[in-house]
């Protein structure tokens, strides 16, 4: 009876999380993110994923909230910890800039790997990126190459990052023109 007790409570815990996060998503979505924030932050601290990534996002960008890079970190650690592509690229990223934490190029690239294979098109494309710059990693052209290619084939999102490939190319970033020469874009 007990242990019934304590799956109809987990159950009843999951779904509100789940109804939380929903209500949450769709405020964030319509840009209400005054209404959206208390829910997400309900539904992380509840320990969903897609809430904890969003929480984090609302802390980046001050959205229903004060920006704070330092809380924005911790909540996109604890998605990526359970997995989540996109919170371990805006993890990768606080490594990789030093927002909310030590700057670690090393740590960053782990995540952005982690990300990509996960077939994240933004982990996808700054794996290539680290292999190309030698940022976190060995330089290694043939690695950047395989990386930028299947970012830019990505069928969510790799139009985007083709897109601004190539207007940062336009806006005379040489690295950015380096590399969709050598993805022959």
């Amino acid at each position: 009876m007990m242990l019934l007790t304590v799956v109809v409570s987990l159950s009843v815990t999951a779904q509100s999380a789940d109804k939380l996060y929903e209500e949450g998503k769709k405020l964030y979505d319509a840009k209400n993110y005054t209404a959206a924030f208390p829910k997400l932050k309900q539904a992380a601290e509840k320990g969903h994923k897609k809430a904890q990534y969003r929480l984090g996002r609302c802390y980046e960008k001050g959205h229903g909230t004060g920006e704070n890079e330092r809380l924005a970190f911790q909540w996109y650690e604890k998605a990526a910890n359970q997995g989540h592509a996109k919170a371990q690229f805006q993890l990768g990223q606080c490594y990789k800039d030093g927002e909310g934490v030590t700057k670690d190029r090393k740590k960053a690239f782990e995540l952005f790997m982690q990300a990509a294979k996960q077939e994240n098109a933004d982990g996808e494309y700054a794996v290539g990126k680290a292999y190309f710059k030698g940022k976190g990693v060995a330089t290694d052209k043939a690695q950047a190459k395989k990386w930028l290619l299947r970012a830019v084939r990505n069928e969510k999102g790799g139009d985007e990052v083709l897109a601004d490939l190539r207007k940062d190319a336009a806006d005379g970033d040489e690295d950015a023109k380096a590399m969709l020469k050598l993805i022959g874009k």
